[in-house]
């Protein structure tokens, strides 16, 4: 039974030995007792995470992000419609001011 990856740093060293060899991953698996659906397996995998180790790529970098302006927020409004008569209202409106009006519109 050939033998199969061990680990990462395995799996670099037979890729590494079997581009430097000249020869496919497959082929150099069959020429060495590796086995090739391992190694394969291996390639596959570090493929897809990138051919470099994480540390050997730059380190983030923080960057501090500060609004240039004052974000302008909408008061929510509110409109009283009455037959003719309109009711246009903010959000912090009191309610005994309401009252107020109401009783004034319905004098009317």
């Amino acid at each position: 039974m050939r033998s199969k990856i061990a680990d990462e740093r395995d799996a670099r060293a037979c890729l590494k030995a079997a581009k430097a060899a000249g020869l496919t991953p497959g082929a150099w698996a069959r020429a060495h007792g590796v086995d090739g659906r391992s190694l394969n397996a291996w390639r596959v995998n570090l493929s897809r995470r990138g051919t470099s180790r994480r540390a050997a790529s730059p380190a983030p970098r923080l960057i501090e992000l500060v609004p240039t302006a004052a974000p302008q927020q909408v008061e929510p409004r509110y409109v009283v419609r009455i037959a003719d008569a309109a009711i246009e209202l903010a959000d912090e409106f009191r309610d005994d001011t309401l009252v107020r009006i109401v009783r004034a519109l319905r004098a009317c």
